[in-house]
């Protein structure tokens, strides 16, 4: 599908920045904290490991789903273009709405914030409790100031072309990485527990059976495995920019998503060899990865984390800033978003006034303090588009046989249809166990449908740019 839509782009990203994109999206600060709850919810140390194989598992087979899509449509944008050639326009534009109204700009907030948090450990005047102006709901606190510098910073770097974008992800990707690689190595050489290892290994599988009960603790409590492993597919929506998509897409998927998956198995197993089960369930603030660091370096722990969880959450930031850009100049360019998101910077071909846009309302969402509620909305919204999007996979083969597809899914049509079967069962979890924060996710999808006919009646019905 050879077409003209992404010709202002600059192919700069290589097999590694694709990767490095991947893997920097992906982790931010859950791996360091989402261990806590999970252990609650399960009440076995088996069940919190099976939580993270299951996860790896589901993301890896979706993510091998997508390098077909990808290498067959490599244009800007991505998952919101799958979505528009399987199922028509309007769920491309739902995917879209619900990525710009919440996920990807809630998630911008959510991280940000987290960034600001950590820094106050080291500058004690950014807190959530230090007001520059105003106070309670209607008030900036440093806190919220130090969010929204990090915010405009990473936009503002992103403006000046991919390749700047590119080497400020690889930097922070491998600081990152290495800052895990640290935590596992010490938590198995060094911070060996003998009564952790008592603890969690010798009654390693105390609380689990196997029934319907196991399964619906082990699918409910794998929204924070989830949300920890989610944004891996950001890369494809700058798939316009990857030099060679046809073979790099699809191995940047797979790698990294192969590699953050094993890592996070990884730094939990660590966990499980430091802490009690007990001390991870009752971690302070749920952060596990602190009090495992404490037990092995004392004190100095606190910054020791605080600095890595600041390093992970301004490359994962930059990933997110840098990427969901690309899928509002696509629905631009299909007339569906603001027409001045379609056009890109005359010296450094970036998509500005999309970055812009983005930035605009990830800000205000910082300022409202309500974006924690809305990301815990979208959690059934996005594994939804992610059954969608693998759904589209068996669409695309049926009605678009002769599509050239440089590199078809491993396993199809079972591994996808797995997916779509067990992303199911969870979705079914979450709307009987969860509805608090299913049904509002639904609505907000749902909403956009009269916004993408209202959208299509002001541009005049245009045809969709080819």
């Amino acid at each position: 599908m050879e077409s003209t839509r992404d010709s202002g782009l600059i192919k700069a990203l290589g097999l590694v920045d694709s990767t490095t994109l991947v893997m920097g999206s992906m982790i931010g600060s859950g791996v360091f904290v989402v261990a806590a709850d999970i252990s609650r919810q399960v009440q076995s140390p088996a069940l919190m490991m099976m939580t993270w194989f299951a996860t790896a598992a589901l993301t890896l087979i979706a993510a091998l789903s997508y390098g077909e899509l990808a290498a067959a449509m490599p244009h800007a944008g991505g998952q919101y273009f799958y979505l528009r050639e399987a199922f028509g326009p309007m769920w491309g534009f739902l995917f879209g709405w619900t990525m710009f109204l919440v996920i990807q700009t809630g998630t911008i907030a959510a991280v940000a914030v987290v960034f600001a948090k950590y820094a106050g450990v080291f500058f004690p005047w950014i807190s959530a409790r230090r007001y520059l102006v105003g106070g309670g709901r209607i008030g900036l606190t440093t806190q919220q100031l130090t969010a929204i510098s990090l915010i405009v910073f990473l936009t503002w770097s992103n403006t000046r072309g991919i390749r700047t974008g590119a080497r400020v992800q690889n930097v922070f990707t491998f600081a990152k990485v290495a800052a895990l690689l640290g935590l596992i190595g010490f938590g198995f050489l060094l911070g060996r527990n003998p009564a952790a290892v008592s603890d969690n290994f010798t009654h390693f599988w105390r609380g689990a059976s196997w029934n319907l009960e196991t399964v619906r603790l082990t699918g409910v409590a794998m929204v924070g495995a989830l949300f920890s492993s989610d944004a891996w597919n950001n890369v494809t929506f700058t798939a316009g920019e990857v030099r060679n998509p046809k073979r790099n897409l699809p191995l940047s998927l797979a790698l990294g998503v192969a590699i953050v998956s094993a890592l996070y198995i990884a730094s939990n197993y660590a966990y499980l060899n430091v802490l009690t089960f007990h001390e991870i369930q009752t971690a302070a603030e749920d952060r596990v990865a602190t009090a495992a660091a404490f037990k092995m370096f004392g004190p100095v722990a606190v910054q020791l984390m605080a600095a890595a969880i600041m390093i992970s959450t301004f490359g994962c930031n930059n990933g997110l800033i840098l990427s969901g850009a690309r899928v509002y100049y696509a629905m631009a360019k299909d007339k569906l978003f603001f027409r001045k998101a379609a056009e890109l910077d005359p010296v450094h071909r970036a998509p500005r006034f999309s970055l812009l846009m983005q930035s605009g309302w990830a800000i205000l969402l910082t300022l409202s303090g309500s974006y924690s509620d809305l990301l815990d909305y979208v959690i059934f919204a996005v594994l939804l588009f992610y059954m969608l999007t693998i759904s589209g996979l068996f669409v695309l083969r049926r009605t678009q046989p002769d599509l050239e597809r440089p590199y078809k899914a491993i396993g199809y049509p079972v591994l996808p249809a797995v997916y779509i079967a067990a992303a199911g069962v969870i979705e079914a979890l979450l709307l009987a166990y969860k509805p608090n924060y299913t049904w509002p996710g639904l609505i907000i999808v749902l909403l956009g449908a009269p916004v993408y006919f209202l959208w299509k009646r002001r541009a005049g019905n245009a045809p969709v740019t080819q």
